[in-house]
């Protein structure tokens, strides 16, 4: 099992969820995080440390956001790792719980 980020981080791009993954598993790209389901132990700290409730348990997933454990174990090997907090997009609020933003992703 692994956690995916979804749909809601998708130009909002907070970084808390970094700072509490014990083993790595995010990966940065320019409006989006990814989690590496190999690297994932699976362990939920994250979850409650995304400020647009982002993240899910891939057994979890609501139906529309399916897709998304796919393009996370892919955008994970494709993008650098990120261990570390970064700024906030400036428009990062006002983004948040915006949906349907996959054509917005930036790969």
């Amino acid at each position: 099992m692994t956690f995916v980020v979804t749909d809601n981080c998708i130009k909002c791009k907070y970084t808390d969820c970094v700072l509490v993954c014990p083993v790595d598993a995010f990966f940065e790209g320019p409006n989006f995080l990814a989690i590496d389901p190999v690297i994932c132990i699976d362990c939920a700290l994250c979850v409650p440390e995304c400020p647009a409730d982002a993240i899910y348990q891939d057994t979890e997933l609501p139906v529309d956001q399916i897709e998304y454990l796919a393009l996370n174990e892919q955008l994970s090997q494709k993008w650098p790792n990120i261990t570390k907090l970064k700024p906030v997009p400036v428009d990062a609020d006002e983004w948040n719980g915006v949906k349907d933003k996959l054509h917005l992703l930036e790969r």
